[in-house]
């Protein structure tokens, strides 16, 4: 089926007509700056009159390729400092803009100008500034001809005014923040975007059109930037915390009286090392005011991913992006694709187990980053370039047990490193990439070496190649190699554990070596991608080998595992009485381990549409015959997987409008019982122009007719290789919900506010074991303890955020926890949640200052 829908896909390509772009714009001219300017947005400098206007915006919606229905007029102005952007934003019903106001870079619907540069003229990357008509400001940086990172935050201005005509921006954006080569007289890339809410209008000097790709290399130039050379500047932003604990405790934990007051402070770096690149240098880097991770309750043998969400860390992280390079999607079936650089797994949680024979312990929530430092950038005008390393410190617990006092290893001192490369070649038709990680523990504590590897490598090489002149098709991919090192016993358990699961007693091609002191793996994928025209394809295949571990930097899921999947859709790109935008995908995907078992095989469909009222509806589909599953007996022989489907929806009105509603439900279940539903509605309402109420509940119940419990010896059971896979119907709830309350007071200053309560119950009934491999055939066997759960959460924080000066800013903040767990399996909404409110909280209060020094 693969080899069909791929034939099909080359042929309706060749015949594919493309749809037509903006007209291509001449080169935009900037004008030397004879005076100063004040950003106020009032463009009364003489400059703003005098310099040669833009004014050729064409729409990319609703009506591709139509003049934009408001006049723009854009000038650009430099002086040896900064560059400045002014632009009259003609509006015929004044009284009509939106301009809804929010924290920063928090988008929301409203009227907006964009400045879009890319000061390398590499046609691949840039940066945008972007300002709405109530003064919000947003900034990032783009990426692979046009992939958006709001990470980054540029310390730059921006001011707005509104009047009886429409509306002005002005905006000053230092060189202090941008790399580019100095050269006597530059050119740029520079493209403008101007959005009219009301209208649904999207109004570009150059946009992509629906149906092709690539974003950044269709700017016009930007040309007269002479004399402009990049600034000598060190960018320094000290903080200084005070923090204040009060939680939960047990009156005779010696380690914890309920409070704690905790000063603290560090700083940031930031400096330009010659023209193109960015180091970026932290000492005791502070993660106070980020947003709590979500409840969950996971049940499954593989680890929950959360987002990152410090600011370190989440800055720039573009520039470590590997393996999904050159094309414009990269769709995955049943694929686990790793992340090889996950930024979490520095200054995480202390991984040491405590010590059995304590009663009470105190060990640090994070692991403390000593220092940190990043460079990224370019090493030639074609080549990316990004490096980062750190150092976390020996932590220890301190622990009361039967003999009294101690204290143990829970974490040793650690060096992290990442190393990433990218070339690209002939306009951008090839690249070539490599990676390179490394981690290395220094261990003062035996027991730390049983428990953790002692390094950690990974290399890797990645790329593209457009097969046409018209950069129709394109084939990209990676492959990379792992390899970890530790004692003999830290090994064997990494070779047991839910990534690999060697001791499989039926896979054939895998086997624990207790003697090993390493494991070496490898990953390879590679995908074929039709970019343009109304019918689009994307071909993958893909292998994980059984010791592939990636998991001390990265992120993986498991290992053992052959992919390949085809997938054909066509867009309808033109607008009709009905529908805006329509889009429908049909795919076949299959799975087979390294023993050549079919571990997975199926069908799917989905689709997209947008309608004239702004109404949008996604549908899927998929369908899986029955095949085998390696992994379900945690560890043990293979069982039966059963035939499933799964089907699900989202609907939402108009998106642009003060008041939006979605919903999404979907079902999953197969032929022996088990049942998965899940509903969840949404809204979100923004009652004046700058306030934001999002409620989200949801509500989800499964029925799992074999959830794993327990492995355990029983010589008797011969079938099963002396060992009992016991399992049970697990009836599962969970009731949850997001709660968002966003206030903007101005522009650099908000309050917002987030609560999740979640509650989640488990029932296990009927408890059995396998009788046989690769059946769901089960005999029973007694309850070996009681797994029941009623877990409920309420979790929430408030954020108050005030930029004082660019730059510099003021965080108050409070975070508030409450827990409860019982033992039962019963879900009793009005009892559950009495439980929770009852339950005592966990709060902690953070005030947190920086200021900005460029030296």
């Amino acid at each position: 089926m693969k080899t069909s829908l791929l034939s099909l896909a080359l042929a309706l390509g060749a015949a594919t007509a493309f749809a037509a772009a903006a007209p291509p714009h001449p080169p935009i001219m900037a004008t030397r700056l004879q005076g100063s300017i004040g950003v106020d947005g009032e463009l009364n400098e003489s400059i703003w009159q005098s310099a040669p206007p833009v004014t050729a915006f064409h729409q990319m919606e609703p009506d591709q390729g139509q003049p934009a229905s408001q006049k723009s007029e854009v000038r650009i102005a430099y002086d040896d400092a900064a560059i400045y952007v002014g632009a009259r934003l003609w509006d015929t019903a004044p009284d009509s803009i939106i301009a809804r106001l929010s924290r920063r870079d928090e988008s929301v619907p409203s009227d907006r100008f964009s400045c879009y540069l890319d000061p390398y003229h590499d046609r691949r990357s840039g940066y945008y500034f972007l300002v709405n008509a109530a003064g919000t400001m947003f900034d990032g940086t783009l990426s692979n001809d046009g992939n958006e990172d709001s990470s980054w935050d540029g310390v730059w201005d921006a001011k707005v005014r509104r009047h009886d005509q429409g509306w002005t921006v002005e905006m000053r954006i230092p060189y202090s923040q941008l790399r580019f080569r100095p050269e006597s007289s530059m050119t740029w890339g520079v493209n403008f975007r101007r959005v009219i809410v009301r209208r649904a209008e999207e109004s570009f000097l150059a946009y992509q059109p629906r149906d092709e790709s690539g974003f950044v290399s269709r700017w016009p130039d930007l040309i007269g930037l002479d004399g402009v050379r990049p600034p000598r500047s060190i960018e320094l932003l000290p903080y200084f915390t005070a923090k204040g604990e009060y939680l939960r405790h047990d009156p005779l934990d010696p380690f914890n009286d309920g409070s704690a007051q905790t000063p603290d402070g560090g700083f940031d770096l930031r400096t330009g090392i010659g023209s193109r690149l960015t180091l970026n240098a932290s000492i005791n880097p502070d993660f106070g005011q980020v947003e709590v991770d979500p409840a969950v309750v996971n049940l499954s043998d593989v680890e929950s991913f959360f987002q990152e969400k410090r600011p370190f860390f989440v800055e720039g992280q573009s520039n470590f992006r590997f393996g999904n390079e050159g094309a414009n999607s990269y769709w995955n079936f049943n694929w686990p694709e790793p992340l090889f650089f996950y930024s979490r797994r520095v200054g995480r949680t202390p991984q040491g187990d405590w010590p059995s024979t304590a009663a009470y312990g105190d060990v640090p929530l994070g692991t403390t980053i000593l220092g940190a430092t990043k460079l990224t950038g370019k090493i030639t005008p074609t080549t990316n370039f990004g490096t980062l390393h750190a150092i976390t410190a020996r932590e220890r617990g301190d622990f009361l047990g039967p003999g009294g006092d101690f204290r143990q290893d829970m974490e040793p001192l650690t060096y992290y490193g990442v190393v990433r490369g990218l070339r690209e070649f002939k306009d951008r038709r090839q690249g070539l990439g490599l990676l390179s990680t490394y981690v290395r523990r220094s261990f003062q504590d035996g027991l730390l070496e049983t428990q953790l590897n002692e390094s950690a490598f990974t290399g890797g090489v990645d790329g593209w190649f457009f097969l046409d002149k018209d950069k129709v098709w394109v084939v990209s991919g990676y492959s990379t190699l792992t390899h970890v090192t530790g004692t003999a016993q830290r090994i064997t358990a990494l070779q047991q554990g839910s990534r690999h699961y060697y001791q499989r007693p039926d896979a054939g091609h895998v086997e624990v070596d207790p003697s090993a002191t390493s494991l070496t793996g490898s990953a390879t994928r590679l995908w074929l991608n039709k970019e343009k025209g109304a019918w689009f394809s994307n071909s993958a295949i893909g292998f994980i080998t059984p010791g592939f571990e990636q998991n001390d930097i990265g992120f993986q899921s498991y290992s053992d595992l052959v992919n390949g999947h085809s997938v054909i859709g066509r867009r309808w790109s033109e607008p009709g009485k009905v529908k805006r935008f329509a889009q429908t995908t049909f795919a076949a995907f299959s799975n087979f381990d390294f023993g050549g078992h079919r571990t997975v095989t199926g069908i799917f469909n989905g689709g997209f549409v947008e309608f004239q009222n702004r109404m949008l509806f996604n549908w899927w589909n998929s369908y899986t015959p029955p095949a085998t599953d390696v992994r379900r007996t945690r560890g043990g022989p293979r069982m039966e997987r059963p035939f499933s489907y799964d089907q699900g929806f989202w609907i939402s009105t108009n998106q642009l409008k003060k008041l939006v509603a979605e919903f999404s439900m979907s079902r999953w279940a197969n032929d022996r019982g088990s049942l998965d539903l899940s509903f969840n509605p949404a809204i979100e309402w923004k009652p004046v122009s700058n306030v934001r109420l999002n409620l989200g509940p949801g509500y989800y119940y499964g029925v799992d007719g074999a959830q794993y419990v327990a492995t355990l010896d029983n010589p008797a059971a011969t079938a099963t290789y002396g060992k009992d896979y016991v399992f049970a119907r697990l009836r599962q709830t969970t009731v949850s919900a997001n709660i968002r309350v966003s206030w903007a007071l101005r522009p650099t200053m908000s309050l917002q506010a987030f609560i999740q309560p979640f509650i989640a119950t488990g029932d296990y009934t009927g408890f059995k074991a396998l009788a046989a491999p690769n059946t769901y055939d089960f005999v029973p066997v007694a309850e070996p303890y009681n797994p029941d759960f009623n877990f409920k959460s309420l979790r929430g924080n408030a954020v108050f955020r005030w930029e004082y000066l660019p730059g510099s800013a003021f965080f108050l903040v409070w975070t508030q926890e409450r827990t409860d767990n019982e033992n039962v399996g019963d879900f009793s909404f009005g009892p559950d949640t009495q439980r929770l409110f009852d339950a005592q909280a966990n709060n902690i209060l953070l005030a947190k200052v920086s200021y900005y020094f460029n030296l």
